[in-house]
């Protein structure tokens, strides 16, 4: 019996509103680490473990979902870090419906701790998971969970 090599898994970062101004915004919640920073250490994680990886950020809604439609077959898993979209978007709930590519739903911040209209997330009973309030760590948690996770989408759904 031949083993088979596996094909290198693809993930894609979504950061939605304000996350270009991590490490300078509110540094005694979300921390000092640029979001600079976080995408490349996430980049050399994927590339250790034999996954390729793109980065995107936007502050706009209708940016992201032209970005999550851009990416069907051609991305294995999404890691979201939807902001304050998370709240709010139920554009791109539908958009990471519609392309059915499994996502982690990630925040840097422990978001139930938080200010009441926080708790509420239009994401997390589709995501395949969610990393809260981990800080910036989180982001290379999900990329290490995809990475040794990942398996092809079964017909019946899109959880990894």
């Amino acid at each position: 019996m031949e083993l088979q090599t596996p094909t290198p898994k693809s993930i894609l970062l979504i950061n939605g509103p304000n996350l270009n101004l991590l490490g300078t915004r509110e540094p005694h919640i979300y921390g000092s680490t640029t979001l600079s920073q976080v995408e490349s250490s996430c980049a050399d994680l994927a590339t250790s473990l034999s996954c390729t990886f793109d980065s995107f950020q936007s502050n706009h809604e209708g940016a992201i979902v032209d970005r999550i439609h851009a990416a069907r077959g051609s991305v294995d898993a999404i890691i979201i870090n939807p902001g304050a979209y998370t709240h709010t978007s139920v554009a791109i709930r539908d958009a990471l419906l519609g392309v059915a590519i499994p996502f982690i739903e990630l925040h840097v911040s422990n978001v139930h701790a938080r200010e009441e209209w926080r708790h509420k997330s239009y994401f997390s009973d589709k995501a395949s998971g969610i990393i809260v309030g981990l800080g910036v760590q989180g982001y290379r948690v999900a990329v290490e969970y995809v990475a040794r996770n990942w398996a092809p989408l079964k017909k019946e759904g899109v959880k990894l």
